[in-house]
C-alpha cells in the first residue's frame, strides 16, 4: 500500500491537495469538523494563478463551463464616475485565459468530484489533538476515534486547530473593516451574464462590489469600515447594507434589493502575521491553515491551489516526509508571505477615509495606463507553479 495523507479541512486547500497527492500516487483520507459539506454562499475569483493549478489538477473544463468568465473590470468612485477599466481582454492574451469567477459552493463540487472513487471524506469530526514518532503521525478526534498516517496536513482555515497544536494560538489581525456578501439573480444590461465581470465602486471607509459568478447568478461584497465584532443579526443584514450605499451608483441598491436578506453573510475581515515555517515532523499547514490573508487581492484561493500541487511535487521528489516538507516551505513561504503582506497594503488603500487623501488616490488612479496596472499586478495572477 502506497503512503496515506490524513487532511484535515474539506474547504478548497484541502481537496485540491487530495486531488493533487492522488495524481502523486498517495491515499488520502479527508477530514472536516462540519456536519456538511458546503461552502459559504460566496463567489471566488479564480485569476489565470488558479486556472493554471486547477489546468493541472484536470477540472478547469468544469469550472470555465460553470463560472463566469471577467470580461469586464472597473474601478468605479462611488458616485459611479470611471476611475480605472482593467483590461481584462489584454490580461486574456498574455495569459491565454480570462480570469473567472465562481460560487465557492459550485468549485468545491468540482472539486470533490476530481478525487478518486472511494475516496473517504468524513464529517463532524473535530480535531481534538496530534501525536507523531518518526514513523507515523495520528489524528486523534472529539468523537474518541483516531486515525493513522503518514503525513497530516492542516487545511482548516484561519482558526486552524492543527497550526494551535503546531505553534500555538495567535490571535489573529483585525483588518479594520467588515463585510457583507450576497448571491442573487440579477440583470444589468451594463453588466451582461455573456460578457462576465463587473466593479468595485469606493467611497469613504467602503467599497462596493459587483460580479457575475455564472449560472445566472451575481455576486456582491461590501466592505465597511467597522470597530471589531459589531454584530448584525440576519434580519438586518439588508437594512444595513442599504443605509451605508444609499445614493452610490446605480446598481449597488438595486443588487442589495434583489438579494434575499437569508443570503447575505456578515464576517469581520482577519489575516494573520506570516509565520517562518509551517511544518513540525510528519505535519504541515496549507492554505488559509498557513497563510490567512485579506482578500483585496482576491488570491487566498489560488495560494491554497498553489500549495497543493506544490507540496505534492516535493513529496513526489524526495525520499524523506520532513526533507519534502522542507522543501515545501522553501518554495512556498516567501511568496505567500509577499501576498498577505501586499493584500494588506491594498486594503489600506481601498478603505481610506480621508477626503483630502482619497482625492489624489483617486487622481493617481485615472493617471495610470491600464497596461502598467496589469504589469504590476504580473508578479501575483501571471506565476506558473
Amino acid at each position: 500500500m502506497g503512503k496515506k495523507a490524513i487532511i484535515i479541512g474539506a474547504g478548497i486547500g484541502g481537496l485540491c491537495s487530495a486531488i493533487a497527492l492522488q495524481k502523486v500516487g498517495w491515499h488520502v483520507k479527508i477530514f472536516d469538523k462540519a456536519s456538511e459539506l458546503s461552502e459559504a454562499g460566496a463567489g471566488i475569483v479564480l485569476a489565470p494563478n488558479a486556472l493554471n493549478v486547477l489546468e493541472q489538477l484536470e477540472i478547469v473544463k468544469e469550472v470555465r463551463s460553470l463560472g463566469a468568465p471577467v470580461g469586464k473590470a472597473e474601478i468605479r468612485n462611488w458616485d459611479g464616475k470611471l476611475l480605472l477599466n482593467l483590461p481584462t481582454h489584454e490580461q486574456a492574451k498574455r495569459y491565454g485565459t480570462y480570469s473567472y469567477l465562481i460560487h465557492r459552493a459550485v468549485l468545491q463540487s468540482i472539486l470533490l468530484k476530481g478525487l478518486l472513487i472511494g475516496t473517504n471524506v468524513l464529517l463532524n469530526k473535530k480535531l481534538l489533538e496530534i501525536k507523531q514518532s518518526d514513523e507515523k503521525v495520528t489524528a486523534i478526534f472529539a468523537d474518541g476515534t483516531e486515525e493513522e498516517g503518514d503525513l497530516l496536513i492542516g487545511a482548516d482555515g484561519i482558526h486552524s486547530t492543527v497550526r494551535a497544536q503546531l505553534f500555538g494560538s495567535e490571535k489573529p489581525r483585525y483588518s479594520g473593516y467588515t463585510a457583507l456578501r450576497g448571491i442573487c439573480s440579477f440583470e444589468d444590461e451594463r453588466y451582461l451574464f455573456e460578457q462576465g465581470g463587473g466593479f468595485e465602486a469606493w467611497g469613504s471607509g467602503k467599497r462596493f462590489g459587483f460580479s457575475q459568478i455564472g449560472e445566472g447568478r451575481v455576486f456582491w461584497f461590501a466592505a465597511i469600515n467597522s470597530p471589531q465584532e459589531i454584530q448584525i443579526p440576519i434580519g438586518e443584514r439588508k437594512q444595513v447594507a442599504l443605509r451605508h450605499f444609499r445614493g452610490w451608483y446605480k446598481p449597488v441598491e438595486a443588487v442589495i434589493e434583489a438579494t434575499e436578506e437569508s443570503a447575505i453573510l456578515h464576517h469581520d475581515i482577519f489575516d494573520q502575521k506570516p509565520l517562518p515555517c509551517w511544518s513540525k515532523g510528519r505535519v504541515t499547514l496549507l492554505g488559509d491553515a498557513a497563510h490567512p490573508m485579506l482578500p483585496n487581492l482576491g488570491q487566498g484561493g489560488a495560494q491554497a491551489m498553489e500549495d497543493a500541487i506544490v507540496l505534492a511535487r516535493c513529496l513526489k521528489k524526495n525520499a524523506g516526509i520532513s526533507i519534502a516538507l522542507i522543501d515545501y516551505e522553501q518554495k512556498r513561504i516567501t511568496r505567500t508571505s509577499k501576498v498577505v503582506h501586499h493584500s494588506r497594503r491594498m486594503g489600506k488603500l481601498v478603505q481610506l477615509e480621508n477626503p483630502l487623501i482619497i482625492n489624489i488616490r483617486n487622481r493617481m488612479l485615472k493617471a495610470i495606463p491600464p497596461g502598467l496596472f496589469l504589469e504590476r499586478l504580473n508578479w501575483v495572477v501571471g506565476y506558473k507553479v
